[in-house]
């Protein structure tokens, strides 16, 4: 690239940056720029195209075409050669506009006398904003150094349009942030919470895109440069003192962050952009730009991930250059909505139940951060596309748990129906509230026990607050998440023995380490599987590291000091894993009557959590001292639909006649022997599912605290033997799903 190409362009941004410097409005603005870049790219026009709505792009200024078109022309996304790059973020250059794949004529703006077309997306971090356009009456294509150009005078509108300097009338011109959005997700924890956003990581605000002086740039980037070179080489030296395989891949991710540092394609591109006229902010963020992009198009997992580090890694860079690090200033409101690209379960910890609301834009109903916010019973909703480039800090939010919808800024009608809402459900807690110490017994005098499942100490309050009657799931596995090393014996009793105590001499039931699948630790992570959670996950991992394991049950142990003890083991899929997690269990029990430690009565339990176990030999049944069927895991091997895969995941109903089937022929086979058997899930906190899990003979469940006042409430009106026979009258009938059948007796009665 010659010295003169860059210079012209420095000329061409230093005018823009006068342009908008400049008194007038948005509109005008706007129409100086299109003229100032016609002129300088020596083209009879060009135009500027933005998103009206997230489907529909607007002319919004142009030089050369017919100006009444201003305002008027619009086209959908993929339209047209400007919705064609609109659409995949890619550069059109031709020299035959007419006859170019996607060509749509728009007669009203007179365009079909310039053949010649240079489309580039005007985007700012992967979030499509518009389209920049030069057209010429020469039949030419444009050169890569004019292409170069226009990139970086996208980028610098892309920047001046994020912060407002080109709002007027009409919806494509509208003040950014200031509208109300709707985001539809996914469900990741039930409930309704309303507050305002407090963002995890701020973004960057780049206020000086174009730069006067490109030598002091450069100087600033290259200083920048070699602070984020020493902060990854002192992050890598840290976790050299680590062991294990989740120590080589946190060392992989590091070294891939010391990679990129070290790029020179990267930094050559970034120091390009400067010699162009952009400052070192807008340099790093151009090439960031281009990286979420890619991202968005990769579907290869690993390039994916690769391509998240170099935009963690640009983050970094652009918090040394503007100084503004992870701590922006923003006071958290007292009434903060969580809002973040993602979190780990430490980080989310921190917050504390303090939160109203988390959104994510990525996680997943299995990730830790779900396990989390399930404990602490704080509304979540995942897959939250773009909420992080659209909220800012202090924005009023609504997060509604229940139906995976964020109402961001909302109108007052929303509001007042959202409150009314919350006002409901805080209506139904008070009347649950009135039979808390009541048992859960049904109009035909069947009792269900009910229990809650929890994870944390701080969830044992709620065993007196919801009415629980005892943990029937103590999740062990979060203590392990929210650390970067393995936690110590004697860590792990101690906290045991809080739950204990805390539980006040009602039942817990302990689950041993269930990791794996989409529970990974940091520090102990197994190769890369093809389908993880069908791999080394749960006991296979304690049985294949038994002195994890080992470590786990002294723990426990020594917790109990001599009272009763329940532990379960997670994902037994056939017989001879559970005695042998049961012997190994013996031999710690004998090992501490050896030390002279006081040794519990210890109850032994096994999730049955995949088909296979309801058909175990009667032998199992009669040697296990209870059986917790593991709904969701159940649930997704039973149907083969991933509960990760939004496509498949909400395609089979809980209420489906074969699987409630599966439920009675568990129940039966228990009955058997004496077994007894409860369902755990969060299928068992939803009142309809439980009625009916009740009705196929189950006589207890374990839920989420919030949940056990509603179960509660629809079982004490109901007569189990009647549901059965509504259950009985579908499955004859020939019916997929009873939830039709039963749901229309609910309402008759």
């Amino acid at each position: 690239m010659t010295d003169s190409t860059k210079s012209k362009s420095r000329t061409l941004l230093g005018r823009l940056r006068e342009a908008l410097a400049g008194e007038g409005e948005g509109q005008e603005r706007l129409d100086r720029i299109t003229q100032i870049i016609a002129e300088s790219m020596e083209c009879e026009v060009c135009s500027i195209y933005l998103f009206r709505d997230d489907e529909t792009l607007e002319l919004c200024a142009t030089q050369g075409l017919n100006p009444e078109s201003v305002h008027q022309t619009r086209m959908r996304l993929g339209e047209g050669l400007v919705g064609r790059v609109a659409k995949t973020s890619h550069v059109v250059n031709t020299a035959d506009a007419p006859s170019s794949r996607g060509f749509r004529f728009m007669p009203e703006t007179g365009e079909e006398v310039f053949p010649s077309f240079l489309g580039v997306p005007i985007q700012r971090l992967g979030e499509r904003l518009g389209v920049l356009v030069v057209q010429s009456r020469e039949a030419r294509k444009f050169t890569d150094d004019e292409v170069y150009a226009l990139e970086v005078v996208a980028m610098v509108v892309a920047e001046m349009t994020e912060l407002g300097a080109f709002v007027g009338e009409g919806a494509a011109l509208s003040a950014r942030h200031q509208q109300p959005v709707l985001f539809r997700g996914g469900v990741g924890q039930e409930g309704a919470g309303m507050g305002h956003v407090y963002l995890h990581e701020p973004r960057v605000v780049v206020t000086n895109p174009i730069a006067d002086d490109p030598h002091a740039e450069l100087a600033r980037l290259h200083d920048a440069v070699d602070a984020l070179r020493v902060s990854v080489d002192e992050m890598l030296a840290t976790a050299g003192n680590g062991k294990g395989t989740g120590h080589k891949e946190q060392m992989q991710v590091l070294e891939t962050y010391r990679m990129f540092a070290n790029s020179k394609g990267w930094m050559r591109r970034m120091e390009e952009d400067i010699a162009r006229g952009l400052s070192a902010e807008a340099a790093v963020e151009k090439e960031q730009s281009a990286a979420r992009t890619r991202m968005g198009q990769v579907t290869d997992a690993y390039l994916r991930e690769r391509l998240h580090d170099l935009d963690d890694l640009s983050n970094r860079l652009l918090r040394i250059l503007t100084g503004q690090g992870n701590n922006t200033g923003a006071e958290m409101p007292d009434d903060p909505v969580l809002v973040a690209r993602n979190i780990g379960p430490a980080e989310l910890l921190e917050y504390g139940r303090k939160l109203r609301g988390i959104v994510l834009e990525e996680g997943s109903v299995g990730s830790h951060a779900a396990i989390v916010a399930r404990a602490l019973a704080i509304p979540l909703v995942i897959h939250a596309e773009r909420i992080t480039t659209e909220a800012l800090n202090g924005d009023p939010i609504m997060v509604d748990g229940d139906q995976g919808i964020v109402h961001l800024r909302p109108d007052e009608t929303v509001v007042e129906a959202f409150k009314d809402k919350i006002a409901m459900l805080a209506k139904e807690q008070e009347r649950y509230a009135s039979i808390r110490d009541e048992p859960a017994k049904t109009r035909d005098g069947k009792v269900i026990s009910l229990s809650m499942n929890a994870g944390l100490i701080a969830d044992l309050p709620s065993l007196e607050s919801s009415g629980a009657e005892g943990v029937g799931l103590f999740r062990t596995e979060l203590q392990f998440l929210i650390r970067n090393k393995m936690p110590k014996r004697a860590e792990l009793a101690a906290l045991y023995t809080r739950v204990i105590k805390a539980a006040k001499g009602q039942r817990v039931v302990f689950r041993t380490l269930d990791i794996g699948s989409d529970k990974v630790l940091p520090y102990m992570k197994p190769q890369d599987e093809p389908n993880p959670a069908l791999g080394w996950r749960a006991i296979r991992v304690g049985l294949d590291k038994p002195g994890v394991m080992r470590m786990q049950l002294q723990a426990l142990i020594r917790a109990s000091d001599g009272k009763p003890l329940t532990v379960m083991f997670p994902f037994i899929a056939q017989f001879n894993e559970y005695r042998a997690a049961r012997a190994l269990l013996e031999q710690v029990l004998k090992r501490e009557k050896r030390l002279g430690r006081p040794v519990p009565k210890v109850e032994v339990g096994a999730m049955l959590e995949t088909p296979s176990l309801a058909f175990a030999p009667r032998k199992f049944f009669e040697e296990v001292d209870f059986i917790s069927i593991g709904g969701n895991d159940l649930k997704q091997f039973f149907f083969a639909a991933d509960r990760e895969n939004e496509r498949v995941r909400k395609r089979y109903d809980t209420l489906n006649v074969s699987f409630l089937s599966l439920i009675e022929r568990i129940v039966e086979r228990c009955d058997e022997t004496g077994t007894p058997v409860s369902f755990c899930g969060e299928d068992a906190g939803r009142p309809v599912e439980a009625l009916c899990f009740a009705a196929m003979g189950l006589r207890a469940l374990s839920m989420r605290p919030a949940s056990i006042g509603p179960v509660k409430s629809l079982l004490r009106r109901a007569n189990l033997d009647q549901v059965k026979a509504v259950i009985d009258e579908a499955r004859a009938r020939g019916d997929q799903s009873v939830r039709p059948a039963v749901m229309g007796w609910l309402r008759g009665r």
